[in-house]
C-alpha cells in the first residue's frame, strides 16, 4: 500500500515518495515531535505477510543502529502501526546513487571517503 502525503505513523507524517526497492518504500516526512525532516522506509504489503522477510526487516534495522559512519544514515526509530512495519531514519538531501551514476564515472577520491579512518583487528592505520 502506497502511503499518501499526510498519513501519520506515529508522530510520522508523511509528506511525499523518494523511492522504492526490493526491500522497501521510503518517504519524506515530518518528525512533528522533534520539528525535524526524516526518511521513513515501510514493508510493502506483500514482504511484510512474510515472517521471513519481517525478520530481515528487524535485522536490518538492528544492524544499522550499530554502525556509526558519515556515509550510512543514522537510525532514529522502529515501530508498527496497524500491521505496517517501519524504519525511521536520517533524511540526507542530495541526488541518489542513480542520478549520480547517470552524470558519468565517479573519480575514486569522490567515491572513498579520505577522511574514514581505516581500522583493522586491534590497530588503527
Amino acid at each position: 500500500m502506497a502511503l499518501t502525503s499526510g498519513t501519520r505513523l506515529g508522530p510520522y507524517e508523511i509528506l511525499a515518495p523518494i523511492g522504492k526497492g526490493g526491500m522497501g518504500e521510503v518517504y519524506k516526512a515530518k518528525d512533528t515531535r522533534l520539528d525535524r525532516f526524516v526518511a521513513v522506509k515501510v514493508l510493502p504489503d506483500h514482504l511484510a505477510e512474510s515472517s521471513e522477510r519481517k525478520a530481515r526487516f528487524e535485522r536490518e534495522a538492528k544492524a544499522i543502529s550499530l554502525l556509526n559512519h558519515p556515509g550510512i544514515c543514522t537510525l532514529h526509530d522502529l515501530g508498527e502501526q496497524d500491521g505496517m512495519d517501519y524504519l525511521v531514519m536520517e533524511y540526507i538531501e542530495g541526488e541518489t546513487l542513480a542520478e549520480r551514476i547517470a552524470r558519468g564515472p565517479i573519480p575514486v577520491d569522490e567515491a572513498i571517503l579520505e577522511e574514514a579512518p581505516i581500522r583493522t583487528f586491534g590497530s588503527s592505520i
